[in-house]
């Protein structure tokens, strides 16, 4: 078994209040989880306007899966045009059974 996590630090430069960094974070989260089925949260700077950190996973049988998956999830973020990607990076994990 394989799991796969993506880690994005993101940048809202148009958002001046926590209510509207939630307008911009809530459709990447939720369509991400809906449209492929992966993990995800809001995981670090959730008191800040401007900054968001969010974690995706994904957990397969195959490395190939998982990258497709990651891949798709992280073409998704990097469509939405009022954020700016500041870092995004991915680990793996192997769980043997």
């Amino acid at each position: 078994m394989l799991v796969g996590a993506l880690a994005f630090e993101l940048h809202l430069p148009d958002v001046h209040s926590l209510k509207e960094k939630r307008a911009v974070v809530r459709p990447i989260v939720d369509g991400a989880r809906n449209r492929f089925a992966v993990s995800a949260a809001e995981v670090g700077h959730g008191d800040k306007w401007q900054r968001t950190s969010l974690g995706f996973a994904v957990v397969s049988g195959t490395a190939a899966q998982v990258s497709d998956v990651l891949d798709s999830v992280e073409r998704f973020v990097w469509s939405f045009p009022e954020v700016e990607v500041i870092e995004a990076t991915r680990q793996w994990m192997e769980v043997d059974r």
